[in-house]
């Protein structure tokens, strides 16, 4: 069994040439290179370098609509506790000439000035070699899959055959880019401060039927008690006076599992209406879900949903990059859905 959420994950993470359409974005690959554009089509291009435990990784941020820069952000390898690049200065090379220094960024990274940033896409879009001298060793930035990569971020911004196109440039008028699409705003609701507790024999016997009959056991198997699988414990969790959250392990894998939550009637009447199957966690309103792409830890796929009242909303969705065993816990995070959450006091 092959959890629908893990699955999109990992095509996420780890396809090394695809394209694919998840929560309002874009993500897409191709070799050493890798695109991910949010709802609102700022995108961010991420590239490698060509072996993967060495070096690091360069990110190409965009936000969308006509005269946005492209900003540019280095992170080195440090995926041991003992192996911080002790960074005394780090230097941009483009074909074995100097760029000038990098300023240190504010979560381990560097970034670069726009004319470090505009050097560095030259080179990767042509023959040229990018490479940063400084950690403890020089890091090479792969080209291989930038064209593509670039282009399909134009295209998703809808630059080609602008000035301002990264690859494929023309005389479009650049007042023809679209403007970015408004974020999404989320009003998160006020939670009761409960504690969750498991159901009692009788409620479960009823409640039971009620999850099975809105999730398969494909999806949620642990669900549907077997021979090798003992029946699991449903949990509720108080949500307000009308509203109450229930869950319970869906499924187990190698190195990461899911729990299914449903919202249901306080008075548990009526049908539960399912919020995620591979969910990690809840507190206060806010259901995470936080999936490793493989069992190193060095990718991620995380979304979370926020209640709003009435349902659970996804607020957002990225993933932290290529599976490139760079950093524990991911390189980047790389959103594909975004949106303005509007904190509630957590009091009723």
């Amino acid at each position: 069994m092959r959890p629908f959420g893990v699955s999109i994950t990992a095509l996420a993470l780890c396809a090394t040439s695809a394209g694919v359409l998840a929560a309002d974005g874009v993500a897409f690959s191709h070799k050493n290179w890798e695109v991910v554009c949010d709802n609102t089509l700022t995108c961010r291009a991420a590239g490698y370098g060509p072996e993967e435990g060495s070096g690091g990784s360069v990110l190409l941020t965009r936000e969308a609509g006509p005269g946005t820069a492209v900003q540019g952000r280095v992170m080195l390898a440090d995926i041991e506790e003992n192996d911080s690049p002790e960074t005394v200065e780090l230097t941009l090379f483009i074909d074995n000439q100097t760029m000038g220094t990098v300023a240190p960024g504010p979560d381990g990274d560097w970034e670069l000035t726009q004319q470090q940033t505009d050097a560095l896409i030259g080179a990767v879009k042509g023959s040229g070699v990018a490479e940063f001298r400084g950690g403890k060793a020089p890091f090479v930035l792969s080209g291989e899959g930038a064209n593509a990569v670039l282009l399909k971020m134009d295209d998703v911004q809808k630059r080609v055959n602008t000035p301002a196109a990264l690859i494929k440039k023309g005389n479009k008028p650049e007042n023809s880019v679209p403007a970015a699409p408004a974020m999404p705003v989320i009003v998160a609701a006020a939670t009761l401060d409960a504690a969750e507790k498991p159901l009692d024999e009788a409620q479960t016997a009823v409640i039971r039927p009620l999850l099975q009959a809105s999730v398969s056991a494909d999806d949620c198997e642990r669900l549907y008690p077997d021979e090798k699988n003992a029946p699991e414990a449903i949990s509720l969790t108080p949500l307000d006076d009308k509203h109450v959250l229930l869950s319970t392990l869906c499924w187990r894998a190698a190195y990461n599992e899911g729990y299914g939550y449903w919202v249901m009637d306080a008075a548990l009447k009526g049908k539960p209406e399912i919020v995620t199957n591979s969910g990690t966690s809840y507190v206060k309103g806010i259901i995470d879900m936080a999936q490793k792409g493989r069992g190193l830890g060095d990718c991620w796929g995380n979304e979370s949903w926020v209640w709003d009242g009435k349902t659970f909303q996804l607020s957002s969705s990225y993933t932290t990059g290529m599976c490139r065993y760079l950093r524990a816990g991911g390189t980047w995070v790389l959103p594909t859905f975004v949106t303005d959450v509007k904190k509630a006091d957590n009091a009723l």
